[in-house]
């Protein structure tokens, strides 16, 4: 049945087996047809150009120049406008061994596959006349503009699933959004007038926005990349990491450990006040308050006065005087071992929080960070903790964030993928492309589906979730993922995880 089908898919069903990388996984199959999938032929009318890189050439072997795309199954389809029809790429053997290519009757297989490092040799083929149980997947992504870069990465990452999921039967129709509200527009408007059935992207929740009456008019799904959980519901639905979520699971588990008083300190904009409210939310049902709160401008190059009144440094550094003063009218020996103790010291009294939550990642966060054991705020009395935007190699360098707590996707779910794309595009993607490699996943999956292609919104909330490059997630009704996530804790050149992500949504409740 197809219901069961799809829930087969979760990855965290008792029949499955978890990858050594955690992520979306599935079992090749051989093809059963004769006829070699290939890429689509373009409709007679004009549509938007795509400057994404082309799918049409097989990847460069790591470490020479100029290595771009993965090799496509025969099984799987990318339709580029514009191009025209260039023969399907066919997985080589590797390092000597054959390609396992087991026969497995069924989807209950499909996320069980490791992706297997191969290469790839044009072969040339007849293309096929079109048939009529082509699935058609739309993706629109800033192929041009401003994020043209995220999105070019994006779009290779969502080939990488193609290459590791699709069948013959599914078409990617990449779709340029020029990065723009109006581009999305005019790029829904064509994604659903060639027929998709689901769309994946746009990235950021103003072009989400401009797309959603569309899609909901023509009964379209959306699985877009944004973070911003207001533009979900109704059909359309948010891959990206909300700072709730990660917020939640770190304060969570800082409480648990005995914090019960917490300060914040963000900036003075729509992330920060997000980040500050789920703070005050997760605190208040938990027994534990935020007793100090500051914010500066996201926009100002010096946080000095900002950090300076979090840490009560001048009234502090009043009383440290002033008992100096006591100390030196006594003049006994008691006194002055009292005033030896207190010659290294900046200020005396303790800072009314235990652990300071920063809601801010970059330079900016380093910025605020080094100037915070200045103003007698010690990161070896206060815990520090962050979001997801902590998530980057190399944070732990600035020593006041060394030792840190935040959540995130454990790293190891990702490992594969992270080297699977440095394979195949000579270069790291960033962080926001397993986004791309998890959705496009998801539909291939749901595009093979028994009786069908289906992304009713019954499936695509199933309770128990899938499993993906970023650990388990799941979309609830009002249309955001919710995520499996681990807490971390930084290090000088890295973070490990001090708490693992939950390997199901029955664990993460309980």
């Amino acid at each position: 049945m197809p219901v069961l089908a799809i829930i087969i898919l979760i990855g965290i069903a008792g029949c499955q087996q978890i990858g050594p990388d955690g992520g979306l996984q599935a079992q090749s199959r051989p093809v059963t047809s004769n006829t070699q999938g290939t890429l689509g032929t373009p409709p007679s009318h004009q549509r938007p150009p795509v400057t994404g890189p082309q799918t049409s050439r097989a990847p460069v072997p790591p470490g020479q120049a100029g290595a771009s795309q993965p090799a496509l199954s025969p099984d799987a389809q990318i339709f580029q406008p514009g191009a025209t029809p260039l023969p399907a790429l066919a997985p080589a053997q590797g390092a000597g061994q054959p390609v396992p290519k087991p026969d497995l009757p069924s989807l209950a297989h499909l996320l069980n596959r490791a992706p297997e490092a191969v290469t790839a040799q044009p072969r040339p083929v007849v293309p096929p006349p079109a048939t009529t149980d082509t699935v058609r997947v739309g993706m629109l992504l800033p192929l041009s503009g401003r994020n043209a870069n995220i999105g070019k990465a994006l779009l290779n990452a969502a080939q990488l699933a193609v290459f590791d999921f699709a069948d013959r039967r599914m078409e990617l129709l990449p779709i340029d959004t020029g990065g723009t509200p109006a581009g999305a527009q005019a790029a829904a408007a064509t994604a659903i007038g060639d027929g998709a059935q689901i769309i994946l992207g746009p990235l950021l929740a103003g072009s989400v926005r401009a797309i959603a009456p569309a899609a909901r008019a023509a009964h379209v799904p959306v699985i877009a990349f944004s973070s911003d959980r207001r533009v979900g519901g109704g059909g359309v639905y948010t891959m990206g990491f909300l700072p709730e979520d990660q917020v939640r699971r770190v304060v969570s588990y800082a409480i648990q450990r005995g914090i019960t008083r917490f300060g914040a300190l963000a900036p003075d904009n729509a992330y920060g006040a997000t980040v500050f409210e789920a703070l005050r939310d997760v605190a208040r049902s938990l027994g534990a308050e935020v007793v100090e709160a500051r914010f500066y401008n996201p926009a100002a190059q010096d946080f000095t006065d900002v950090v300076r009144v979090l840490g009560d440094y001048d009234n502090r550094r009043e009383a440290l005087l002033e008992q100096r003063k006591e100390l030196e009218k006594i003049d006994d020996e008691v006194s002055r071992q009292a005033l030896k103790r207190l010659e290294n010291l900046q200020t005396i009294g303790d800072l009314p929080f235990e652990a300071l939550l920063i809601a801010d990642g970059g330079k900016r966060l380093q910025s605020v960070a080094a100037l915070l054991p200045f103003y007698d705020i010690d990161p070896s009395k206060v815990r520090m903790l962050g979001t997801g935007q902590w998530d980057v190699p190399g944070l732990g360098s600035e020593p006041a964030l060394a030792g840190g707590w935040y959540a995130a996707p454990d790293p190891g779910a990702r490992q594969g993928f992270l080297s699977q794309y440095r394979d195949t595009y000579g270069s790291a993607p960033p962080r926001l492309a397993t986004l791309a490699y998890d959705a496009t996943a998801l539909a291939a999956v749901l595009a093979r589906a028994e009786g069908g292609p289906d992304f009713s919104d019954a499936t695509l909330t199933t309770i128990s979730g899938f499993d993906g490059r970023d650990g388990i997630f799941r979309f609830l009704s009002s249309g955001v993922a919710e995520r499996g996530l681990a807490v971390m804790q930084l290090r000088q050149r890295d973070a490990r995880v001090i708490q693992k992500a939950p390997a199901t949504f029955q664990a993460a409740i309980n």
